[in-house]
Order: structure tokens, then C-alpha cells, then sequence
């Protein structure tokens, strides 16, 4: 494996940020020694191509430059991915507004706090929404949540009827292709009279 001694950094916008956005997180990135920066102008929860490549082109004893948390991870969850991901590279992480790098004790004490809280976090989210539902279960008013591919079962009528291959309907819809059989099914038991 090649060792590497190299700050690579990764500016990201959404798609509704101006370009101007990008271009100072480069400047920024590139200020704080960044030699090589991977951008891209994406929302945080579409595939993130860019990051991909970076994260690819670490090398043991690389460090990852970021101006800000969300301009890397979209969630806790996915911060620790990431960071795990850096960790079994032998990467480091560098946050410039929070003054975070993980090559330095302060700076993995401060990153396994920030999991701890947000697990903690969650916990509380979840244990909430437990009560909630009960609640609504005992009062009556509990129903249930409507499966994804049902409220679009519409559109995969639609689609399908414009000779979209159910696979392109799954991956267009953000449903499963099984879910996408499922609805088609569903529509020809209702139209022979099978309901």
C-alpha cells in the first residue's frame, strides 16, 4: 500500500447552492493546505460520486479536509461511516469551522462524543415515538404508516403503461423492483375483478 503524507480536501453544494458556494470551500481547502480537492454540486442525499473518489484516493497517513460537517456527512450515522472507513485507510479528518482533526486526542475525543450524543439522541427520538404510538393506539387514532411503493403505485401504473422496464421504475422511484411487480400485480387482480 502506498503511504501518502497528503491533505486532500472536499467541498460539496447542493444543487440549489450557488456556484460561488463551491468555489470558496476550494479556496478555503485549498488554504489550509489542501493539494488536491474533489467538488461536486449534488444534495446531500443524492449519490455522492465525488466523495466516493476521494475517499478512494486516500492513502495511509492522508488527512481528508472538510470546511464543515454537513458538507461531508448527512447524518451522524453516516458521519461514522465515513470516519470508520477513514480510520480502517489510516486517514485522518480535518473540520475547519470546528477546529476538528482527528490526528490529535482532543479531536477523536470530540468526534466519539459527537456519536455518543447523537446515539443518545436517537434514543431519546425513538423511545418518544414508541410513546406516541401507543398513545394513538390506545385512543384509536393509530393507523400506520402507508408503504412507500403503495402511495406511488399510480406512477408505477403510469410508467409501466409508457413501456418503462421495471427495473428503471424501481431505481426512478427509489422503490424495490419486487415492490414494483407487487403494485403491477395488485393492478391486474383489481382489474379482473379478484378484489
Amino acid at each position: 500500500m502506498t503511504i501518502g503524507n497528503m491533505k486532500i480536501g472536499y467541498a460539496r453544494t447542493s444543487t440549489v447552492e450557488l456556484i460561488a458556494g463551491l468555489e470558496a470551500q476550494d479556496c478555503e481547502l485549498r488554504a489550509a493546505g489542501a493539494e488536491k480537492v474533489f467538488s461536486e454540486r449534488v444534495s446531500s442525499v443524492a449519490k455522492r460520486e465525488q466523495l466516493e473518489a476521494a475517499l478512494d484516493f486516500c492513502r495511509k497517513g492522508d488527512v481528508l479536509v472538510v470546511t464543515k460537517l454537513d458538507r461531508l456527512a448527512r447524518s451522524m450515522t453516516d458521519l461514522v461511516a465515513i470516519t470508520s472507513k477513514l480510520k480502517a485507510k489510516g486517514v485522518e479528518l480535518q473540520v475547519l469551522a470546528m477546529n476538528l482533526d482527528t490526528s490529535t486526542p482532543t479531536g477523536k475525543l470530540m468526534l466519539n462524543l459527537m456519536g455518543s450524543f447523537a446515539e443518545f439522541e436517537r434514543e431519546i427520538m425513538l423511545e418518544r415515538q414508541r410513546e406516541g404510538v401507543a398513545r394513538a393506539k390506545a385512543e384509536g387514532k393509530y393507523r400506520g404508516r402507508v408503504p412507500t411503493a403503495q402511495r406511488k403505485a399510480a406512477e408505477v401504473v403510469q410508467l409501466r403503461g409508457q413501456g418503462v422496464k421495471p427495473e428503471e421504475i424501481a431505481a426512478k422511484l427509489g422503490i424495490s423492483r419486487a415492490s414494483v411487480f407487487r403494485v403491477l400485480k395488485d393492478r391486474r387482480e383489481a382489474a379482473n375483478g379478484r378484489y
